[in-house]
């Protein structure tokens, strides 16, 4: 291995040594390739994109997120940027045109196989988010009463006549439609699908009909696209339906489109359970401005939510001037009442992703919850009350422990409910984990920690004060 080939891809391109560039290249995966696109700029793209054989850039191209894409895109030619769009499958064209100026987005679209380009604008019609945006053409739909022989010839003609459009295009349509074919009636009703295994494993003259799956997976084009993920993870499918109103079927969704979304969601889940709005594009390509504005907003709001902390303080302002060691444990209490309330939130969020909650599920919810509060209270109770007691004496010892028992029940009844109210509110639950709940049982905790100082050592407060 060469030294150029042990060095990251901006390093070699920055010597401008072609040779070495494409010594590089030539060592290194395609995905590994597309990663590292990513860290350089539309220029530098550009100079490696152009040392790759053209098979292999149109495969590189594949593995790059449509941002970077388009960004790639703004540094090559005409001709070149009109390949690069060819070699996508339908759904991937529809998502990177969304990330160029509509004006190249026209143009570029005017070099596409007018049926290619028909799929193209009707999946441009749908939302961003939906199941329709996702789907690729299928381009064999069998009838039940076709016999085994007329299935294999028909896929087999349709994969061929696919394959012969454009030699370099993305293959997931054939694959799919090989893998997993839509059976439906003459008005393309679907009726189920069957697999190309269970075709070829059947014996001559069997009708499809006899060896369909009749259970219908399917998802209507105007659903969201994380439902379609989620059923195709749950029951386990290489491709799902896509139908409309009519249960007419209009495409199909890959297993790696659906990975992708997950992926998607995951990520953005990440983002807003850390009180941040998810990124468009890598880290290293958003802008200092995009990633502050991402990370402002809830900022701005968590901000203003912490007055109520503040009016809290002011409103106990006579119990801590009166017995000013409970001040002390401000932050202990605050910051136990966010961790308990933080780690049900997350457990919930989760429980949402998955399907195993509901939010008809709050009451099951709200007494698990409160069990589990209450036994880390107990817990963490048992283990801080001998360390107080020695320091402050049994008042104080006594008030923090019960205090601890008492906020991470109520924490974790927040952090539960939360999310369950968001999904209930058409919100996404994971904008209700960390930052909020840990906000919000700020305020509250500091309620249930001064009402108990003054129940516990109502006397002490009365002689400081009197």
């Amino acid at each position: 291995m060469s030294p150029a080939a042990q060095k990251p891809l901006k390093s070699v391109v920055e010597t401008e040594k072609m040779d070495e560039v494409r010594d590089w290249l030539d060592g290194k995966p395609s995905v590994i390739i597309a990663e590292e696109l990513h860290r350089l700029t539309p220029a530098q793209m550009a100079v490696a994109f152009r040392v790759l054989p053209k098979d292999r850039a149109l495969h590189v191209f594949e593995y790059m997120d449509p941002p970077v894409q388009a960004e790639l895109l703004s540094g090559l030619v005409e001709g070149e940027t009109a390949s690069m769009l060819r070699s996508l499958a339908p759904d991937d064209q529809a998502e990177l045109l969304d990330e160029i100026p509509a004006k190249v987005a026209a143009r570029l679209m005017e070099g596409l196989p007018a049926s290619e380009r028909s799929f193209v604008s009707d999946l441009l019609g749908y939302p961003a988010e939906s199941a329709g945006r996702l789907m690729v053409p299928t381009p064999t739909v069998l009838a039940p009463a076709a016999t085994r022989e007329e299935a294999l010839d028909k896929i087999q003609r349709n994969a061929q006549a696919q394959s012969s459009a454009d030699d370099h295009h993305d293959s997931t349509v054939i694959d799919s439609d090989i893998a997993v074919v839509p059976v439906a009636d003459n008005s393309r009703r679907l009726l189920g699908t069957v697999s190309l295994s269970a075709v070829v494993a059947a014996p001559t003259g069997t009708q499809i009909e006899q060896i369909m799956h009749r259970e219908k997976f399917q998802v209507k084009a105007s659903e969201d696209q994380e439902v379609a993920a989620r059923l195709m993870q749950e029951a386990d499918l290489l491709a799902l339906p896509v139908v409309d109103d009519e249960e007419r079927i209009l495409g199909l969704i890959t297993v790696d489109d659906a990975m992708e979304v997950l992926e998607f969601e995951a990520t953005e889940d990440a983002y807003r359970s850390g009180g941040s709005e998810p990124l468009k594009e890598p880290y290293l390509k958003a802008t200092v401005l995009t990633l502050a504005r991402k990370r402002g907003t809830w900022l701005v709001l968590l901000i203003l939510a912490a007055f109520l902390t503040i009016n809290v303080m002011e409103f106990f302002e006579s119990t801590l001037e009166a017995v000013v060691v409970l001040s002390v444990f401000v932050p202990m209490i605050i910051g136990t009442g966010g961790n308990a309330g933080a780690q049900a939130a997350s457990s919930v969020v989760r429980a949402l992703a998955v399907n195993e909650v509901r939010p008809s599920d709050v009451a099951r919810v709200i007494w698990r919850e409160i069990r589990v509060g209450f036994l880390l209270g107990m817990f963490l109770g048992v283990v801080i009350f001998p360390v107080i007691f020695w320091i402050y004496a049994l008042p104080v010892a006594s008030t923090i422990s019960i205090t601890i028992v008492a906020i991470c029940t109520w924490a974790c009844i927040v952090g539960g409910v939360l999310p369950l109210l968001a999904r209930k509110l058409g919100v996404d639950p994971a904008v209700f984990s960390t930052p909020v709940v840990s906000t919000l049982v700020d305020a509250t905790g500091l309620v249930i920690y001064f009402t108990v100082a003054g129940t516990i050592m109502a006397d002490q407060i009365a002689a400081a004060t009197g």
